[in-house]
């Protein structure tokens, strides 16, 4: 939290919101679903590809404010299997800010001892944007502050496939095949984020009362936080709003609050950015 402060200023509407937050209760690992850049850039009568470099700004400002707050671990939702089915110009423009955004943030990465991943099917991406991502990859792979996790080409239902195929694989070679038991803790430790708790705060931009088969497995009991704010316009103030809100629930993991009573009818509900304000 000090770290945060140290670029805020006392007349700043997110001074008081970062006041507000217990550095005891943050989330270890945040999830976002970027979504709205193409509706950001209809609604200006500009180009879908102007969403999508509009939308670099506030992956840049999440992936600071996640590190001086402390969090452990960051995962944004950046390609799915889907977007594929988008038209070619737009998908080679996605490659393209890749690449760009790269090459400008892996120095910050590196100083502010950021570790970047990828998870996701990255051997399908093209060759120069797949080179380009693993030697970002490689080049904070000894940083121990925040990770932050690029799922690029990625589907929650691919996940969990390639690690039962990871699994079956791993009992073929070691000679267990016809002993395996296949359990939660075998699948949870082959999927692309083993090692990571799972995420605790799922956000999403846009109003989409959707998760578009993103980490299936692991937001379980993630808490769930939708902002009709679209993508280009989500700045630090919202992140500091969804990690308020997320503050205010009563996690219970499917049993009881600790005082044994009845749930508080605010936990029934997602929370909307627009009426959290």
């Amino acid at each position: 939290m000090k770290a945060l402060f140290e670029v805020l200023r006392p007349d700043q509407k997110d001074w008081a919101l970062a006041e507000a937050i217990d550095p005891n209760r943050l989330p270890a690992h945040i999830a976002v679903i970027m979504d709205g850049n193409g509706r950001w850039a209809k609604r200006r009568n500009l180009p879908r590809v102007a969403g999508h470099k509009a939308g670099v700004e506030p992956v840049r400002v999440t992936v600071e404010t996640c590190a001086r707050l402390g969090i452990r671990a960051l995962t944004l939702y950046a390609f799915s299997v889907e977007n594929w089915k988008r038209p070619r110009a737009e998908v080679d423009t996605l490659w393209r800010l890749l690449r760009i955004y790269l090459r400008r943030e892996l120095p910050n990465l590196r100083r502010n001892d950021i570790r970047l991943a990828a998870i996701g099917r990255v051997q399908a991406l093209p060759a120069q944007a797949r080179e380009e991502l693993e030697a970002a990859v490689q080049a904070t792979s000894l940083n121990r502050g925040l990770q932050v996790n690029l799922a690029i080409n990625y589907g929650g239902r691919n996940e969990v496939v390639d690690a039962v195929n990871a699994v079956l694989d791993e009992a073929r070679r070691k000679g267990r095949l016809d002993s395996l038991i296949v359990d939660d803790d075998a699948i949870a430790s082959h999927l692309y984020t083993a090692g990571l708790p799972d995420p605790d705060l799922l956000i999403r931009t846009s109003g989409e009362m959707r998760i578009s088969n993103f980490l299936l497995w692991q937001i379980a009991y993630a808490e769930l936080y939708v902002t009709d704010t679209l993508w280009p316009d989500f700045t630090r103030t919202e992140l500091l709003r969804a990690i308020l809100d997320y503050q205010k629930r009563d996690r219970r993991f499917g049993g009881l609050s600790p005082a044994g009573g009845s749930p508080s009818r605010e936990s029934h509900f997602v929370g909307v950015g627009a009426t959290a304000r």
